[in-house]
């Protein structure tokens, strides 16, 4: 709350500035339509008459972020802040930026903008808000809808069809109806928007609210099907109502979608993919339904999706963990105390312990082994989980063993069994490994 209340002051103290050199200035877009809406800004934008080489007179920490569309980012103590001069912008011959800008009034500034919900401009000083495009009654009804016509807006920048999508989803707002048929019409247009770019609107759609609905509107608008074809596969591929009463797996994963709660990139992303290796391993064999190994066709397929959408080494490693164990956490009651306690142990188990709870209540419901684990996990709090190795590959080598797959097995099992207390020594762990695995001469 402090940091909120320093970020909106030092809003206020550049529109301060500006406006004593004689600029008129407003806070504009994302930031006025939350005010409207009685929320907290994540983040304050500046819209101003002053242009680039002014606003450097003015502020002495400035970066020069699109000077030639007139953005400057300003500095302002630990704050900064996007300043950019109202203009209005030439075509979009690249269906991302414009081949040229020229300053202009807040008025032609604002119907230039992407939706009336994000074309609204507020006055800190007066309280007073700018509207010239509707952009209140908008939010009242509770929609979003494109300023002027919508095939204009998103021809400018493709990524609107999903920017739309995600608005609608987050702020629960319905998309205005010309507004839905050009998102559907245009589709196939998203697909020459860079992987990164969707990357980053498909992260703000599913760790904010609503991630549910925003799935369902992609799939329901095309979207889905050209950017993740994998994950629109889901839809009409049964699953057994014994432990899925909910219905296929794409219902599974849209209710899981609608558990999330602020989540991590990781825990959302496990979530989306969790079952996509189920259509591909579908099998009907009249007494049930079966989806064989899917939770390492679906890793291996996650590995590819998160790959093509430029996640990184780090988030893809963890997000293809979330998928490839999340079938694991069925067995837990069968483990043996060691291979429990490396279970527990995993650095990603805390997100995959959330993933496996959602799971069950998108699906049957039950928390027994949800419960199981949160208990474990006090139990073991003042044992140390991950102590270190009495024994590693370069021990085994040195009593001759030779270096292959199986000594990954070797030692795994001999961790288990120190985690249990079975062995409790180096010398007795070298003991245990002669014993079973080097054969007498």
């Amino acid at each position: 709350m402090a940091a909120a209340s320093s970020q909106k002051s030092a809003a206020f103290g550049v529109i301060r500035q500006l406006k004593k050199a004689g600029h008129l200035s407003y806070f504009a877009g994302g930031c006025v339509r939350d005010l409207v809406m009685k929320k907290t800004p994540d983040d304050y934008d500046i819209a101003t008459t002053g242009i680039p080489e002014e606003i450097e007179r003015i502020f002495p920490k400035c970066i020069p972020v699109g000077k030639q569309f007139g953005v400057m980012i300003v500095v302002s103590g630990k704050h900064q802040f996007e300043v950019a001069t109202f203009r209005r912008e030439g075509p979009y011959r690249d269906g991302r930026h414009p081949d040229g800008v020229a300053f202009t009034t807040p008025e032609e500034d604002a119907k230039r903008r992407d939706f009336t919900v994000n074309g609204l401009f507020y006055d800190p000083l007066a309280r007073k808000v700018i509207d010239y495009i509707e952009g209140r009654a908008d939010i009242s009804r509770k929609l979003i809808r494109t300023i002027g016509r919508p095939e204009a807006r998103f021809e400018e920048d493709r990524l609107r069809l999903l920017r739309a999508i995600r608005f609608a989803a987050n702020l629960g707002f319905t998309i205005e109806s010309e507004t839905w048929q050009a998102i559907k019409r245009l589709r196939k247009e998203i697909r020459s928007v860079s992987q990164e770019r969707i990357r980053d609107e498909l992260i703000k759609m599913f760790t904010r609210p609503n991630a549910g609905k925003g799935l369902e509107l992609l799939s329901e608008s095309g979207l889905l099907a050209e950017i993740l074809p994998e994950v629109e596969a889901m839809k009409k591929v049964d699953q057994p109502p014994e432990f899925h009463p909910e219905g296929d797996v794409f219902i599974h994963t849209k209710m899981l979608m609608d558990q999330l709660d602020k989540p991590s990139v990781i825990l959302a992303f496990g979530a989306l993919l969790h079952d996509v290796g189920k259509p591909p391993t579908f099998s009907d064999e009249g007494e049930r339904i079966h989806f064989y190994n899917h939770p390492h066709v679906g890793a291996e397929m996650s590995d590819q999706i998160l790959t093509r959408l430029r996640f990184s080494n780090r988030e893809i490693s963890d997000i293809v963990s979330c998928v490839e164990n999340h079938m694991k956490f069925a067995n837990v009651k069968e483990m043996r105390i060691g291979k429990l306690k490396q279970f527990l142990s995993r650095e990603n188990f805390l997100v995959e312990l959330e993933l496996h709870r959602i799971d069950c209540l998108a699906s049957h419901g039950k928390l027994e082994l949800f419960r199981f684990l949160k208990k474990k996990l006090k139990e073991f709090k003042r044992e140390e989980l991950k102590p270190k190795r009495l024994i590693t590959g370069d021990d085994l080598i040195a009593i001759g063993l030779k270096p292959g797959p199986a000594m990954k097995d070797i030692l795994d099992e001999a961790y288990a069994l120190q985690l249990e207390g079975t062995i409790t020594s180096h010398a007795q762990a070298i003991e245990w490994v002669k014993k079973h695995f080097l054969k007498e001469k």
